[in-house]
C-alpha cells in the first residue's frame, strides 16, 4: 500500500494547515478557555468558508465528495492545532452514516453549516457537544437513531475545551445503520486527533529544547534530549501509517476494519500519550503548569485516549482478532 499523499491531498492539507495556524493558536485556545461556550462563531464559519463540513457529503449535497483518507488527515491537522469546535463529530462521524441511511436533508445541512450533530454510545458515559447540537445520533442496542438534540446534564472533562453531557434518553427515528459502525468511525478519527496532538506536543517540545540554555548551550544539544526526541519521533511516524490504514479500511468497508481502527487507537494514543510525558519533561516542572500551552494538547490526548473505547476495550478486540479466526501474515496483510 502506497501510503504517500497524492498532490491534490498534499495542496489540501497544506491549506487547511495554513489557515488553522492563523486562526487557531495557543492564544486562541487560551481565550476561548475564558468564555461559557468554548467555542468561536467566526471559526465555526471559517471552517465552513472552508468547505471541511462538507467534506464527506456530495456534490448533490453540497459537497466536495472526498473520502475517509481525507477526512483523517484533516482530522490530524485538527489534532495540531488543538481544534475545540465540534466539527469532526458532526461531519466526519456522523455525515458519512446519515448519507447511507438517506438522510439526504440533514446531510446537505451539515455541510452547509446549519445543522450540528452530537453522538451518544453505550462505550461513553457522556455525551461531547450536546449543547450547541441540533441532532442527536444514538445508538441503543445495536441500532442508530437520529433525533432532535435535547439538553442534559453538564459534565465536568479533563479537556477545558471540551463540553459534556450526560447522556440522554434517545427519542429519534431509527435508521438502516449498525451501531458499530459509529463505534468505529468515532474511534478512528479520535486516533487522527490523537496522532495530530502528538505532532503537536513534539513539536513543542523540540522548540524549547533548541530555546532553552543551559551550561552555554541549548539543551536540545544534550544526548538525552536528543534520544527522548527521537524515540517520540519514531512512535509517531510508526503510529502514522496505522492511521491510514484504519481510514482505508473503512473507507472501503474491509471485513477486519474495526481491527485496524483499535490497532490505531492504540498506536496513536499511545503515541499522544508519550509525546506529552517527553514534552512535559523536556520542559521541566513548569510543563505541568497552566502558563505552559503544552497542558491544552495533553489534556486532548487523555480526553481521546479515554473516549470511544479505552485501552483495555481497544487491546481485548485485537487480541481477539488475532487469536481467532482472522486471516494474518504477509499473504493477509500485502494482498
Amino acid at each position: 500500500m502506497d501510503f504517500r499523499l497524492t498532490e491534490d491531498q498534499t495542496v489540501l492539507v497544506e491549506g487547511v494547515r495554513d489557515w488553522l495556524t492563523g486562526v487557531h493558536g495557543p492564544d486562541t485556545l487560551r481565550a476561548l478557555d475564558e468564555t461559557p461556550s468554548r467555542r468561536s462563531a467566526e471559526i465555526a464559519q471559517g471552517l465552513v468558508e472552508m468547505g471541511l463540513p462538507g467534506l464527506l457529503a456530495s456534490d448533490e449535497a453540497g459537497g466536495l465528495g472526498l473520502t475517509t483518507v481525507e477526512a483523517v488527515l484533516i482530522a490530524i491537522e485538527a489534532g495540531k492545532a488543538g481544534l475545540a469546535e465540534p466539527m469532526i463529530d458532526s461531519a466526519f462521524v456522523a455525515l458519512p452514516i446519515l448519507a447511507a441511511a438517506g438522510k439526504t436533508d440533514l446531510v446537505a445541512a451539515i455541510a452547509s453549516g446549519e445543522a450540528k450533530v452530537a453522538l451518544q454510545h453505550p462505550i461513553n458515559p457522556w455525551v461531547a457537544d450536546l449543547e450547541g447540537a441540533t441532532h442527536l445520533l444514538s445508538a441503543e442496542g445495536g441500532k442508530l437513531s437520529i433525533g432532535a438534540a435535547v439538553a442534559g446534564e453538564a459534565l465536568d472533562s479533563v479537556d477545558p475545551l471540551r463540553r459534556l453531557s450526560a447522556p440522554v434518553a434517545a427519542s429519534g427515528e431509527a435508521i438502516d445503520a449498525r451501531a458499530d459502525a459509529l463505534l468505529d468511525r468515532a474511534a478512528l478519527f479520535a486516533a487522527a486527533q490523537a496522532l495530530g496532538a502528538a505532532d503537536a506536543m513534539l513539536a513543542q517540545a523540540v522548540e524549547y529544547a533548541n530555546t532553552r540554555q543551559q551550561f552555554g548551550q541549548s539543551i536540545g544539544t544534550f544526548q538525552a534530549i536528543k534520544h527522548h526526541c527521537a524515540s517520540i519521533s519514531v512512535a509517531i511516524e510508526f503510529a502514522r501509517p496505522v492511521v491510514l490504514r484504519a481510514a482505508y479500511a473503512v473507507e472501503h468497508g474491509e471485513p477486519n476494519a474495526a481491527i485496524h481502527v483499535s490497532h490505531a487507537k492504540l498506536a496513536a494514543c499511545d503515541a499522544a500519550y508519550a509525546a506529552g510525558e517527553t514534552a512535559i519533561q523536556v520542559h521541566g516542572a513548569m510543563g505541568y503548569t497552566y502558563e505552559v500551552n503544552l497542558h491544552f494538547w495533553m489534556k486532548r490526548a487523555w480526553a481521546l485516549a479515554g473516549g470511544w473505547g479505552d485501552r483495555a476495550f481497544h487491546l481485548d478486540r485485537v487480541e481477539k482478532a488475532i487469536t481467532g479466526t482472522m486471516p494474518i501474515g504477509p499473504a493477509a496483510t500485502f494482498a
